[in-house]
């Protein structure tokens, strides 16, 4: 299925004019990243077609009936080959698209079961003549090379309405986070008297007990990381041996799908796999990897063309990864969207980090700042993941809310009805809220639940490491607490959980511990002083609707 013959007959296309398909994208070049020179015209370049899809409306429906609890065909899911048959692009998109890239030159072309991706290589000069307006150049970052264009590129008019967007001109990956470092003095001197949260730690503080472990043959749970972010296996089995007394594990990864890098591992990969493998333990685990170094593509956007070609991936996957809203264009989130849709229908949960900057802040004008939500934490079809900590940092007690933890409104996706009468209650009832100025209303409230995200140990390049926070932490542990849930699911013949939201919300906060206290940062001026959104009985764009009780969750979901 990878390998595509343009075999469709000639189509005539217009070459007289071009239009831009993502004429919102952010084409400025972040500051770390340095100008090398021009690419060579004859330098092979890799690009990404997003093919128009069909049945977008229908998928909607379908995925809201298929994850809602009181619909008669609530977990009847699709496979792969069913996705493919609702989606695919039409005969004449085929045909548009794939005469054009034959008229240029371009048939070196891969695509995908769902026939919506067409990943093409071709030289510089043919991809900037294909796209009018794109100009390549090469930059540096570190040891990291790209070929980007930071001008807008277009396509032909005829191809225009065939087309969401091409991956691998503009989008460059986001600058790593400083997950193993403290956030600020103040939370420096806080870590030294913290005693650091472990399996152990999670495990009490979420009543799991030795028991809570996977058995079922037919389960499984995922990470997926990014910009060279990778895991050295003696890490984990290092991260096992100091922190797994007490409950049946593995100390391996089953599966690791992509080229993993090479040198130190990343904190943030560490992090991921060993908390997800200590929670949802004993479940056989794939990491899905890039090591970033791809010159003309985008890794976020790899793993998802990825999954459109594996007729059987893990149930539960965690993925600390995230933009600023505003950096992208609406062409490319709407897609990506559908991509979680896609996922959702064949019954896999997608949980993201709602991200470490607060509700993040965006400076409009020299008196004028906005919150900046944060994608894909802000997509209506994924369950997003925010970050506490413990109120007394010497006991396994009650939580509060991690300043850090991202949260907040998004300016692109509505609302979605599943979560709009929890919302609008806080939104009613919160007497003191950020000005409207700074947040949109009607937009998806973000996150959905949260966890534990402050000073956890790690192993990381052999050695143990403390205080390392994030809501990189928090997501991994609800992952494999939902892989959990899954695993007893399985074994009572169910289906998986799939896109959790809907049923999330009608639990209304049942099967969790509410987080009550505390608020979050945002921007730091005369209106807001730093602070963002607070937390408030039942749901909050701080903390979701709480932590989890796993036992009580478990008894909820399992039917």
């Amino acid at each position: 299925m990878w390998l595509l013959s343009l075999t469709y007959g000639l189509v005539c296309v217009s070459l007289v004019w071009g239009r831009p398909l993502e004429a919102d994208q952010d084409t400025s070049v972040p500051e770390e990243w340095i100008l090398v020179g021009r690419a060579d015209p004859a330098e092979e370049v890799e690009l990404t077609f997003a093919l128009r899809q069909q049945n977008v409306d229908q998928m909607k429906v379908l995925l809201s009936r298929l994850s809602d609890p009181d619909s008669a065909v609530y977990g009847k899911f699709l496979d792969l080959a069913d996705v493919a048959q609702l989606v695919q692009p039409d005969r004449l998109t085929q045909k548009v698209v794939s005469s054009w890239l034959l008229r240029h030159g371009v048939w070196d072309c891969r695509t995908v079961i769902t026939q919506d991706f067409l990943q093409c290589a071709m030289t510089v000069e043919i991809a900037e003549t294909l796209l009018p307006g794109s100009r390549f150049h090469r930059y540096s970052r570190e040891d990291q090379f790209l070929l980007r264009s930071e001008f807008q590129y277009s396509v032909h008019e005829d191809v225009s309405e065939h087309l969401d967007f091409v991956g691998g001109l503009h989008r460059f990956p986001p600058r790593k986070q400083e997950v193993g470092k403290s956030w600020s003095k103040k939370r420096r001197v806080a870590a030294r008297y913290h005693l650091g949260v472990t399996p152990a730690v999670i495990r009490a503080r979420y009543n799991l007990s030795a028991s809570d472990v996977g058995s079922a043959a037919n389960n499984s749970q995922a990470c997926a990381q990014f910009l060279e972010q990778f895991y050295h296996p003696a890490d984990l089995a290092e991260f096992m041996s100091m922190f797994g007394a007490g409950f049946q594990h593995h100390s391996a990864v089953d599966r690791v799908v992509g080229t993993q890098g090479v040198g130190k591992a990343g904190l943030e990969a560490s992090l991921d796999i060993e908390y997800i493998m200590s929670t949802g333990a004993n479940i056989s685990t794939w990491l899905f990897t890039n090591p970033g170094r791809h010159e003309s593509q985008e890794p976020f956007l790899q793993w998802m063309v990825l999954l459109s070609n594996l007729t059987s991936i893990p149930w539960v996957h965690t993925i600390s990864y995230g933009d600023d809203e505003d950096s992208l264009s609406n062409a490319y989130m709407q897609r990506i969207n559908n991509e979680f849709m896609k996922a959702g229908l064949r019954g896999i949960s997608m949980l993201f980090a709602s991200g470490d900057s607060g509700a993040g802040c965006r400076h409009l004008t020299k008196a004028e700042n906005s919150f900046r939500p944060s994608f894909p934490a802000s997509s209506p079809y994924v369950t997003t993941v925010g970050g506490t900590s413990f109120k007394n940092p010497f006991k396994v007690t009650h939580e509060i809310v991690d300043y850090i933890s991202g949260g907040g409104f998004s300016n692109v996706f509505d609302m979605p009805e599943y979560q709009a009468s929890a919302v609008n209650s806080y939104l009613k009832s919160m007497k003191t809220l950020p000005p409207t100025t700074y947040f949109n209303t009607s937009g998806r409230a973000y996150p959905d639940i949260a966890a534990l995200s402050d000073n956890y140990w790690i192993v990381s390049n052999r050695v143990p490491i403390p205080w390392v926070s994030g809501t990189s932490a928090s997501t991994p542990v609800v992952g494999g607490m939902l892989s959990l849930i899954n695993d007893q699911r399985f074994l009572k013949g169910l289906a998986p959980l799939g896109f959790l939201n809907p049923r999330l919300y009608k639990l209304q906060g049942s099967g969790l511990f509410d987080v009550t206290e505390g608020c979050h940062m945002s921007c730091w001026d005369e209106k807001v002083s730093g602070q963002g959104f607070c937390a408030a009985p039942s749901w909050d764009p701080v903390t979701g609707w709480g932590t989890p009780n796993y036992p009580a969750l478990l008894a909820l979901l399992l039917d």
